[in-house]
């Protein structure tokens, strides 16, 4: 007897399912996600001998640890996921199963997404127990920031975990995530660092999502040109991944 393939949103949504509780249950990529950028979001604000900008103080950092969570799921935990899975041939598996690379790739992106939303909330609530007083009426930018910077970094993350070997895409993408929080514009905007870097660091995708979201969230206004800047690396990589990308080494 024959049983007949789940629906492809039922195979996609179940996928996405266990893909986030993977995630989740990783000790180091929940210390990335969740742990780290708590303990930055509490430092920073207390840490009163670090300029951050003229404002007030939560109300800058907030939105910046927020854009550092979205680069923790999107980019330094995918990839290392994807880079993993690939050695192990569970891509390449998946690949041919009825969920299919397209399903697969769905069901990481949702997963990604749902770890993301998780992760605003538990930082939204520690900045508000802090004294966040956001710009409400940002709050539609600040979606559209974190879908643009979503997809940007999964594109950057598919792209090195699908041609790296899985050793050099972990060490690789936590030193990438140390070098994005401390000079890469994300936490602390490309303004207040030294004028040497502030030209390169402005075209970072980093730079943009957090300048990106510390407008929407601090001044409820829209950043156009970040919004570019982050559709720019998003197409980019998407290409790049599209044309490098092997689904078993």
């Amino acid at each position: 007897m024959t049983t007949a393939a789940a629906p492809a949103r039922t195979r996609v949504l179940s996928q996405a399912r266990f893909e986030a509780l993977t995630l989740l249950r990783n000790g180091e990529q929940l210390l990335v996600a969740l742990v780290l950028p708590v303990a930055v979001l509490v430092g920073l604000v207390s840490a009163k001998g670090i300029s951050v900008g003229s404002g007030r103080r939560v109300d800058l950092v907030v939105p910046g640890v927020l854009a550092l969570c979205v680069i923790s799921s999107a980019f330094t935990g995918q990839a290392i996921s994807v880079g993993f899975d690939r050695r192990y041939g569970v891509l390449r598996l998946l690949g041919v199963s009825p969920l299919g690379r397209t399903g697969l790739l769905a069901a990481k992106a949702t997963a990604v997404l749902s770890v993301i939303g998780l992760q605003l909330v538990v930082l939204g609530g520690v900045g508000l127990a802090l004294g966040w007083a956001p710009a409400w009426s940002g709050v539609p930018a600040a979606v559209v920031s974190v879908l643009l910077g979503t997809w940007a970094f999964v594109a950057l993350a598919l792209l090195l975990g699908g041609t790296l070997r899985a050793e050099g895409v972990l060490a690789l993408a936590n030193l990438v995530w140390l070098a994005l929080l401390a000079l890469g514009g994300v936490v602390i905007a490309g303004s207040e660092l030294p004028d040497r870097f502030a030209p390169v660091v402005a075209l970072l995708p980093s730079a943009a999502l957090g300048d990106s979201l510390r407008v929407a969230l601090v001044h409820g206004s829209v950043s156009l040109s970040d919004w570019g800047v982050l559709v720019v690396w998003g197409v980019v990589a998407t290409a790049l991944a599209r044309r490098l990308f092997r689904w078993s080494d």
